[in-house]
């Protein structure tokens, strides 16, 4: 009779045992964990003729930026969901605090009518701009070939609608000050028909069809989100302190912080696809698509800004000094 080996239980899981130190929190939670990449030729672990798996093999297995292991991709912020919580729990006080704060100083019923209908125009339709953003972010959680490029996508997903709630919130305010400006009730009208947004509204819609995986990261997190950073975030944010709205200023400095840590997490993955042949000029390609519709949508919205002479050349500068960094 022979004797049965007894296994020694693994202290962690499989694809992390064989590390000499002991794994982080962000390694155990995050890395591995999309089943749909076990096995390349059946996503799904069903046939590959199904349409869903159709899908994941055309748009993210078949993509032509490509890299042995995308599993070895790491945020740079190591981010989690408890450290997320903990992170915007903070950002959200601060911003709930600029609110309150303002609100009690009656800071809408000191502002110009002419300024609260440029917000009308410029300002609240935004809802819509950062609804699309989520909704890129979102497509990429799903398709991703690696669970760590999807956890920065989701957290990036949580804070544009974080900017949006904002920006509802905001919008329900202005409506009570001035109920015959369209505030809650024109906002649609505005960013279908209004010149000032047909740019952007161009670009988002066709950049929600650019369904390979790394095009999709491409369009979204190297060309239209700087555009949106630069030109609306930044650019309305100085155009309304030049008018006495420091508070819409703050809260666009609030939601430019969280690009930081977005445009570190892209820094991170577009380094890691370059150190494969022919990635490169992918991106490059799919920037040199993308990057006219994104001029045009900067150059239309700063255009309408009071007192923001160039804000647009400074937003086109400053989103192709963002790419040149990162050898784009």
């Amino acid at each position: 009779m022979t004797d049965t080996p007894i296994l020694k239980p693994l202290k962690t899981w499989s694809h992390l045992a064989t590390r000499r130190r002991k794994p982080s929190e962000y390694e155990i939670v995050s890395t591995n964990l999309h089943y749909t990449t076990d096995n390349p030729d059946a996503p799904f672990e069903l046939s590959r003729d199904l349409p869903i798996s159709q899908w994941f093999l055309q748009n993210r297995n078949a993509s032509p930026v490509h890299h042995p292991d995308w599993n070895a991709f790491r945020d740079p912020d190591e981010m989690v969901y408890r450290t997320y919580n903990m992170l915007q729990d903070g950002a959200e006080t601060y911003v709930n605090g600029l609110l309150g704060q303002f609100s009690a100083r009656g800071h809408d019923a000191m502002l110009e009518t002419s300024w609260a209908t440029t917000l009308a125009r410029l300002y609240t339709p935004l809802r819509y701009l950062f609804h699309t953003l989520q909704m890129g972010s979102a497509y990429l959680v799903q398709i991703a070939p690696s669970s760590t490029i999807s956890n920065c996508a989701v957290y990036q997903s949580a804070d544009s609608l974080r900017w949006l709630t904002h920006t509802a919130y905001r919008t329900r305010e202005l409506a009570q000050s001035f109920p015959e400006l369209g505030f809650a009730t024109a906002e649609r009208q505005a960013w279908e028909e209004d010149a000032a947004w047909q740019g952007f509204r161009e670009l988002v819609e066709k950049a929600l069809v650019a369904y390979d995986w790394a095009e999709n990261f491409t369009a979204f997190n190297l060309v239209v989100r700087p555009a949106v950073e630069e030109a609306i975030l930044r650019g309305l944010g100085q155009s309304g302190r030049h008018n006495g709205d420091t508070l819409l200023g703050m809260l666009c400095d609030a939601q430019l912080a969280d690009t930081q840590r977005h445009r570190r997490w892209t820094a991170a993955l577009v380094q890691m696809a370059l150190t494969q042949e022919g990635n490169q000029e992918v991106l490059k390609g799919w920037i040199a698509k993308w990057e006219p519709l994104a001029d045009a949508a900067i150059d239309a919205y700063c255009a309408a800004l009071p007192d923001a002479p160039d804000a647009g050349s400074q937003a086109r500068s400053a989103v192709r000094a963002l790419r040149s960094i990162l050898g784009l």
